[in-house]
């Protein structure tokens, strides 16, 4: 069964898709509305050596109008995207968000939110 998984972050990068999923994923642009970037400190070693760095973005939740992130859309099956919740951090949670596109993909926002 294919997933759609939204990445506006290290998910994109070839290292990491290498890391986490053991090849790397073709994906489109595309983008989702209602959220802004911030940013996280990462503490995990193993996510920091392969992404490179500490800093990563994260989702919130906005209520202005105009807000969007723009994005990659992979489709992968329930094995990379299990994958994909080991590499993310407990300041990450998973949640399906609208695609500016039209339809549903998976996205990691900040674990906080209401």
């Amino acid at each position: 069964m294919t997933e759609l998984l939204f990445s506006y972050g290290t998910l994109r990068q070839p290292e990491v898709q290498r890391a986490t999923f053991g090849r790397e994923i073709p994906g489109r642009p595309d983008a989702i509305v209602g959220y802004e970037v911030d940013y996280v400190t990462i503490t995990d070693p193993h996510v920091i050596a392969t992404s490179g760095s500490d800093s990563h973005p994260i989702l919130r939740p906005t209520s202005r109008p105009d807000a969007a992130v723009e994005g990659t859309v992979f489709a992968i099956n329930a094995t990379d995207l299990v994958a994909a919740d080991d590499y993310e951090v407990d300041d990450y949670r998973r949640i399906a968000v609208p695609l500016r596109s039209g339809g549903q993909a998976w996205v990691y926002v900040w674990a906080e939110q209401g």
